[in-house]
């Protein structure tokens, strides 16, 4: 099962800064504010470690995939969700790469499903530690 998705819109944002910027990682933090939502950087430029899970992959197309990664303690409050990744007009504060296009990265959330949540198991968590 993956825990996470995103939209067509987040996938023709993700095209164009992946032609600006290379290669691509999320990382949802546990903070406040922007501090909650999704940022964008370039693969490596942000350290993940083992406070940080691997929630898994977005498929943008072929060959052409971005990780997501979450902190632990956010985790422990979104084990029961799923995460999809969208795109909204407005600026974020932040170091996220979409922030000079104005617009910024969403994550929208439902709840899984008992047949997600039997698929993956209720205490199974994703992969730690650094990308």
């Amino acid at each position: 099962m993956s825990r996470v998705d995103h939209t067509p819109a987040a996938a023709d944002l993700l095209r164009r800064l992946r032609d600006q910027h290379g290669e691509l990682m999320f990382h949802q933090s546990g903070g406040c504010c922007d501090g909650s939502s999704p940022m964008c950087y370039p693969a490596g430029e942000f350290l993940t470690g083992d406070a940080d899970l691997h929630l898994g992959d977005l498929a943008v197309d072929d060959g052409f995939t971005v990780p997501v990664w979450m902190s632990r303690s956010q985790f422990a409050y979104w084990r029961h969700t799923h995460l999809t990744i969208d795109v909204v007009p407005g600026r974020g504060a932040g170091f996220s790469l979409e922030a000079p296009e104005g617009v910024r990265f969403l994550i929208r959330s439902r709840l899984l499903t008992d047949e997600e949540w039997a698929a993956d198991g209720a205490d199974a968590a994703p992969r730690v530690g650094p990308a």
